[in-house]
């Protein structure tokens, strides 16, 4: 076993942190006040053909594993850019895979390139208010008509559709009652984002204001027969082959922010001088900081196994859920330390530990809920009977 990064691993978190350190601190709390779009951080990301880490060299990508994009992504978050930054980026790196795996020759030669290049931007709407993480259940309908299809329904948290021309979308072809299972009968589409047949409604949320996300209302939204992905009827299966890499690294992009966070309240601990003293030096202070590192360091572990199974063709389910469920934990409990180190001054937003407060909630509720992930162990793991 192996727990360094190779060389190439190094270079690239070397090379990402130095574009990361142009946006300091004042930049993403700036987006975070005024929900400004990253746009400059997003455009030296693309010019450094980031975008396109994971996306295969004969579509311009590097070609490179979910290692690499989880030693990327972390970065992001590391630098102070938290979740608003990796956001921004997050959709690019393995949201265009079903695409790339299973659209025909023409659609990955013809859109992936645009995607890393930053010609195309794309927005991903799976979710539905009805059906939640019970992605069976949407009823988003796609009617096949003679030259193509028609989309209605309702998606939500679909996330940077201000920005987005294009949309992949996921819809039911055969009612679920007439399908032979409840996973066929999904088909998945790529196609253009086309406002006046879909309205965007964003949502209010508690952090990451800079990348917003969004209620979606589709009105008879007119998909050319060439815009299926794959086969209809199949597009619950071609997502399913991103759902480990979004939950690798949503665990070690959320260790990354309560690194950020760490560092800020170590340091915030060692100067702040009180009863003579710097806060540091009493233990009430400094073992919460110590125990915040271990998790943190436990979970970046488990989650750089995930990516190393995922990367050698074998089954990460279990490793990859659990290393979301970790690392979000984990973050959050870093950054709470860190406000909580800060004393009173955590609450201030000048010294930004409580944005990362704001932004750690994000790895826990999303893209999977705890108890989902205790579901999915609970009975892939451990045997035991299925609970819903």
């Amino acid at each position: 076993m192996d727990f360094t990064l190779s060389e190439r691993q190094a270079e690239i978190a070397d090379a990402v942190a130095r574009i990361c350190a142009g946006f300091p601190a004042e930049y993403w709390r700036r987006t975070d006040e005024t929900g400004d779009f990253p746009e400059d951080f997003v455009a030296a990301m693309t010019k450094g053909g980031w975008l396109g880490i994971a996306m295969p060299e004969a579509l311009g990508g590097s070609g490179l594993g979910l290692t690499e994009a989880a030693v990327m992504m972390q970065q992001v978050t590391q630098s102070g850019a938290g979740f608003s930054g990796a956001s921004a980026l997050h959709l690019n790196i393995f949201g265009p895979m079903p695409i790339a795996k299973f659209g025909a020759p023409e659609q990955r030669e013809r859109h992936i390139p645009r995607l890393i290049s930053g010609e195309d931007r794309m927005c991903f709407a799976v979710t539905e208010p009805d059906a939640g993480l019970d992605t069976l259940s949407l009823k988003t309908r796609a009617r096949r008509t003679d030259d193509g299809y028609v989309i209605s329904g309702r998606k939500i948290w679909t996330t940077g559709v201000a920005r987005a021309n294009k949309i992949l979308i996921l819809a039911r072809t055969t009612p679920r009652e007439e399908a032979a299972k409840p996973s066929e009968g999904l088909s998945l589409f790529y196609t253009d984002l086309d406002r006046s047949r879909i309205e965007a409604k964003p949502i209010p949320k508690m952090g990451r204001k800079a990348v917003e996300s969004n209620t979606l209302f589709i009105d008879d939204l007119q998909v050319p027969a060439e815009d299926l992905v794959g086969q209809e009827g199949k597009g619950f299966t071609y997502i399913l082959q991103g759902l480990n890499p979004e939950r690798v690294l949503f665990g070690a992009e959320a260790v990354g922010l309560g690194r950020a966070a760490l560092s800020r309240a170590a340091a915030y601990a060692n100067e702040r001088v009180v009863f003579g003293r710097p806060i540091g030096q009493n233990q009430g202070v400094a073992h919460p900081l110590a125990r915040a590192w271990i998790e943190l360091e436990a979970a970046n572990l488990l989650a750089f196994k995930a990516a190393s199974l995922y990367d050698a063709g074998l089954d990460c389910g279990a490793e990859a859920n659990a290393a979301k469920y970790l690392g979000g934990e984990a973050g959050f409990r870093a950054c709470e330390t860190a406000v909580l180190t800060h004393g009173g001054m955590g609450y201030a937003k000048e010294y930004d530990v409580e944005r990362y407060f704001r932004e750690a909630m994000i790895a826990r509720l999303a893209p999977i809920t705890r108890e989902m992930v205790f579901n999915f162990v609970a009975e892939r793991v451990l045997g035991m009977p299925r609970s819903y």
